[in-house]
């Protein structure tokens, strides 16, 4: 069987519109994880994605009375893209079936290359379909995204093209794992002439469509799927990808969200390129994998599969990445509602960087405070944190992985609170030094009590935050006072509109 296939690899059609993508060192990575870490550049192909291979080699297969006709294909996004350059470049008619919730910058990415589209259903199944029924009534050829062996077979041309260009021994190769056409191809060809390399597939923890046909010996359709990697989003494995992959897989790793951002991190850092999240899939299984099995020394061959993403999902992906290298922590503690209270917890965490502090009056007794905290260590120096905390007295609960926590609630802390008398809001642009924040305590000291407070560091010179104070009037002048000598560029907030009907 993979004999087949590595002829099929060898005589595959994608150098008409495909490049040959560099295989880059990541050096950053790759002196973090003390193993040489090389990324194969699939996000530089022109439809900034490896689909473009498989797509291009299945239509290069085609008769001259199919090439006639015209082909359809359903897809959300690259898939799309490959097909629509592919028949660009041939001449013929692409009709490309997309669900409606498809993003627009995709819709007119493929749009650009000539195809015809329709907006069919709510997700990929739908539109699939739909594609079926427009083969059947109109006579096109349906191109598969992945479940066809000449698609499988252009996508292993990505492995032929790491063998060329690294000659020196290899650990493994990880590969992400969607509907199973890319890992087949290169398991197929790297297990016939190289079986000693370990193929390693790659999932979203919440659309592990491979990993559960391997655990059963047979393919499942998963109840639901994750679509924050909405390039892998598949709830079945296909047939002959599964085929494949159970002879020829030595392993499928799953990560989450929050490893996926924190992978989109390291190819930045190392590459300054944008991998989407199924693109990053193959650096956040490699850096699972190296954790668990302690491997130092080796050569690791990562795929990036693609960089299309869009650009208002990289707010989400900064957010998440420290929690993903475990670099940040969230917790939630309770203080003393009681003037300094603050200040003390705060001088607690002064060796520490603060990422977040989400707090507001809840009643005379006690206040919640949701924080985030730059480590370093680890879990270890995770652990020292909350002892910390314990040998204090305070009460705290981990929330680094509670995903409601994360979305939402850290940014929900607050509401209404009528019983707070004289409250005075601020907004300020604290610099982002260490300090900053216990200076603007200190200096305050314990006169006026703080009622609420919001501070996040999203990276810039400044830190922005908002704060409640209580201010009498007779001591106004004073509070100025006290603003002038802290030098720190503020605005008084207390008459904006957002505040009195959210906060006040």
């Amino acid at each position: 069987m993979s004999t087949d296939y590595v002829e099929k690899i060898h005589q595959a059609q994608v150098y008409d519109v495909a490049i040959k993508t560099p295989l880059d060192k990541m050096p950053r990575l790759s002196d973090r994880l003390q193993n040489t870490i090389w990324l194969k550049r699939e996000d530089l192909q022109p439809v900034f994605s490896f689909k473009l291979r498989g797509a291009y080699n299945r239509m290069a297969q085609l008769s001259a009375a199919e090439r006639a006709q015209g082909v359809v294909a359903a897809s959300a996004g690259n898939h799309a893209q490959g097909v629509a350059l592919s028949a660009q470049k041939m001449g013929i008619s692409a009709l490309i079936v997309m669900p409606k919730t498809t993003p627009s910058i995709k819709v007119d990415a493929v749009r650009s290359f000539g195809a015809d589209i329709a907006l069919h259903g709510n997700n990929y199944d739908d539109a699939c379909r739909y594609a079926v029924e427009m083969a059947q009534q109109q006579n096109l050829t349906f191109i598969h995204p992945y479940d066809d062996p000449e698609v499988i077979a252009g996508q292993g041309t990505i492995a032929m093209e790491i063998l060329q260009q690294h000659q020196q021994p290899m650990h493994a190769i990880f590969v992400p794992v969607g509907g199973g056409g890319l890992i087949a191809g290169v398991a197929a060809y790297i297990k016939s002439l190289k079986p000693e390399i370990k193929v390693i597939g790659v999932e979203p923890v919440d659309a592990a469509c491979l990993k559960a046909a391997l655990e059963a010996d047979a393919r499942v359709v998963l109840d639901q799927v994750g679509l924050f990697a909405d390039g892998t989003a598949v709830s079945q494995v296909g047939l002959e990808p599964f085929r494949i992959a159970r002879e020829t897989v030595d392993e499928v790793i799953t990560v989450d969200s929050d490893e996926l951002c924190a992978a989109i991190m390291d190819i930045f850092d190392d590459t300054r390129s944008i991998a989407e999240p199924s693109g990053a899939l193959a650096v956040a299984g490699a850096k699972k994998y190296i954790a668990r099995e302690k491997v130092t020394g080796q050569h690791i061959v990562a795929i990036d599969s693609g960089a299309n993403i869009n650009f208002d999902r990289l707010r989400h992906v900064a957010e998440r990445a420290e929690l993903g290298e475990r670099r940040e922590v969230l917790f939630a503690t309770t203080i003393d509602e009681e003037p300094g209270s603050f200040q003390r917890f705060c001088q607690l965490l002064s060796t520490y960087g603060i990422t977040e502090f989400n707090y507001r009056y809840a009643d005379n007794q006690q206040a919640h405070v949701f924080v985030g905290a730059r480590i370093d260590g680890g879990q270890e120096e995770c652990q020292a944190l909350f002892s910390k905390l314990n040998q204090a007295g305070y009460q705290w609960q981990d929330f680094s992985d509670n995903e409601m926590a994360k979305l939402h609630v850290r940014y929900m802390v607050g509401g209404h609170a009528p019983q707070v008398e004289n409250e005075r809001l601020y907004r300020f642009e604290f610099p982002e030094r260490p300090g900053a924040l216990l200076r603007f305590l200190t200096r305050m000291g314990q006169r006026w009590n703080i009622s609420l407070f919001h501070y996040r560091n999203h990276g810039a010179a400044y830190g922005r935050v908002l704060v409640g104070v209580q201010v009498i009037d007779s001591e106004q002048d004073d509070f100025q006072g006290f603003l002038d000598a802290l030098g720190y560029v503020y605005w008084q907030e207390t008459d904006n509109p957002a505040y009195q009907l959210f906060l006040k």
